[in-house]
């Protein structure tokens, strides 16, 4: 009946069988073509938030600057410096120098890994209750040069953490990383681990997943080809072929600092039971039981996927 009555729609007809072809093609072209998911993996094109001069902070924030650090040849990435509160009215003004001589002054600071599609704007609210924010925006990302990739995204955060660590005295430095930043801020973590034997002051994960593969398996674009045939071999086996793994479950194995994992029981992107199994991962693999803490945010709340940074009580939970 529905093919007949098509018959008397043919450019109906057309479209649907177009949609249908295209329905069809994407997971064999992102098999052979394994860039293409790159692209949806990364979002460094997409720049959200839009129009924001990440040149100019203090358009926004006055108590920011934008800095730039070479982290390799060719790469060089952009870092917003946000000092903490407190320090709010002495550094409008202030050149970077005197930005960098505030990060020996004993506040945390927290290296900022966003997640795709993000930029460098800071999550305001953790700046205002004592720490230093170094938001810092990958290769490819932003206005920083370079093209993406998960081992240029460790580089470039080594590189940052160095800087810091020359210039932070006694202040400890924590990773935190959002969403995708998760994996880079693991990744990150145990390189340094395992190649320096240097651990980090902590880890934060807010919104994480255990791989990438589970978290292509789980993200909702995907749920349009869970039931196609052959979807882990065309689609979620494609992310190997592509140098994208993030494997915050087999890096947290390693992982010796203490780790805290932040998951809204409403995150439709990521859901909440990726960050238990990650969790119960790292906790069955930490010798120290209680450096390894998960905390949940009720859906009464609304924070979803993005808004955990905005919760007014989250510094001091992280505290």
């Amino acid at each position: 009946f529905v093919w007949g009555w098509l018959g008397w729609c043919p450019r109906l007809r057309t479209i649907l069988l177009q949609m249908l072809l295209i329905y069809i093609s994407v997971p064999f072209l992102v098999r052979l073509f394994p860039v293409i998911l790159t692209k949806f993996v990364f979002l460094n094109f997409m720049a959200f938030p839009f129009f924001v001069d990440l040149r100019q902070p203090a358009l926004l924030l006055n108590n920011t600057i934008s800095l730039y650090l070479p982290t390799e040849p060719g790469v060089t990435v952009g870092i917003w410096h946000m000092v903490p509160g407190s320090s709010g009215t002495e550094a409008q003004g202030r050149e970077q120098r005197w930005f960098e001589e505030a990060l020996a002054d004993d506040h945390p600071i927290i290296i900022y890994l966003h997640g795709n599609g993000g930029t460098r704007q800071v999550p305001v609210l953790m700046g205002a209750a004592g720490f230093h924010i170094l938001a810092l925006d990958y290769r490819g990302y932003g206005d920083s040069t370079g093209h993406p990739s998960e081992s240029g995204f460790t580089t470039d955060v080594l590189a940052l953490y160095d800087w810091a660590k020359a210039r932070s005295g006694n202040s400890s430095i924590i990773f935190w990383g959002h969403s995708l930043g998760t994996g880079i801020a693991t990744n990150a973590a145990r390189k340094l681990q395992e190649e320096r034997g240097v651990q980090v002051d902590a880890v934060v994960l807010e919104s994480p997943y255990t791989n990438i593969r589970d978290a292509a398996a789980n993200i909702p674009i995907t749920k349009i080809y869970r039931q196609f045939p052959g979807f882990e071999y065309l689609i979620l086996d494609s992310m190997a072929l592509g140098n994208m793994f993030f494997r915050n479950d087999e890096n947290v194995k390693v992982l010796a600092c203490p780790l805290l994992i932040l998951h809204a029981e409403d995150d439709t992107v990521l859901p909440p039971q990726l960050g238990r199994q990650l969790f119960e991962t790292a906790r069955s693999a930490y010798k120290d039981k209680s450096k390894v803490k998960l905390i949940t945010f009720p859906e009464k709340l609304g924070l979803g996927h993005d808004y955990i940074s905005s919760n007014p009580e989250l510094p001091t939970l992280v505290k």
